[in-house]
């Protein structure tokens, strides 16, 4: 069943077409709703959900992928003297509310009206996959207040990154330096980044073919999931 897009519409049914029937820019269905099972089906498969408000539900599988290991994380002479000065701090899951709030103000250049695509629809569905052990954020601190973070989600041994932000230079960076620390340490596979961006490529992101990316994710998700608050972990 296509709607006007053209593309695969789904109905109460959670199963997905095959991502190879996605168009080129990595368009694969619409429609749906973001429920907990149909949030993790997806992530599972290599998909996940982008739209713009007012927009259906549209759900993506790009070829190629923006992703980054956890050993080939950047870290610049300057930042590593930041980290070192331990200007901030940093904790994960003390306030994912927070976190895809800040990440939902940022103005997005290529969504209509400088929006962003992060949506009350899509900051009520994040904060369920949270409640459920799924979904995680990294809080960047300085003076007590809350000044950078990124959030997203893990399945396996796979973090699907979503969203970060920063109100002080490189507290993004410092967040995603912890949270690739943490990573290392329990031995995960990969980051996915799902777009391309200059940003990533000067963190040690690259581009892998889809068909790559979804081996390493079938094999990521035979590890078990490090599921709930992430904490005290």
């Amino acid at each position: 069943m296509y709607d006007e897009l053209n593309i695969f519409c789904l109905d109460g049914d959670l199963r997905f077409p095959d991502v190879i029937e996605a168009d080129p820019d990595g368009l694969l269905a619409c429609g749906g709703d973001l429920s907990i099972p149909r949030l993790l089906e997806a992530y599972s498969l290599g998909i996940f959900p982008w739209f713009n408000p007012g927009d259906p539900i549209l759900w993506w599988s790009p070829d190629p992928r923006m992703v980054l290991y956890p050993d080939e994380f950047r870290v610049t002479k300057n930042l590593k003297k930041l980290i070192d000065k331990k200007k901030f701090q940093v904790t994960f899951d003390q306030n994912f509310s927070e976190v895809i709030w800040n990440c939902s103000a940022i103005r997005r250049d290529y969504t209509q009206e400088g929006g962003s695509w992060i949506t009350d629809l899509m900051i009520e569905a994040y904060e369920n996959l949270h409640r459920a052990g799924f979904a995680h954020s990294v809080e960047t601190w300085l003076e007590g207040r809350l000044v950078g973070g990124l959030y997203g989600v893990s399945l396996g041994r796979m973090f699907f990154g979503e969203s970060m932000f920063h109100k002080v230079n490189d507290a993004s960076k410092v967040a995603l330096f912890h949270l690739v620390q943490k990573l290392k340490n329990w031995q995960f596979d990969l980051i996915d980044a799902q777009q391309d961006t200059q940003h990533l490529r000067n963190m040690g992101g690259r581009t892998i073919p889809r068909k790559v990316f979804l081996h390493l994710l079938s094999q990521s998700l035979t590890k078990e999931t490090i599921s709930g608050s992430w904490a005290a972990l």
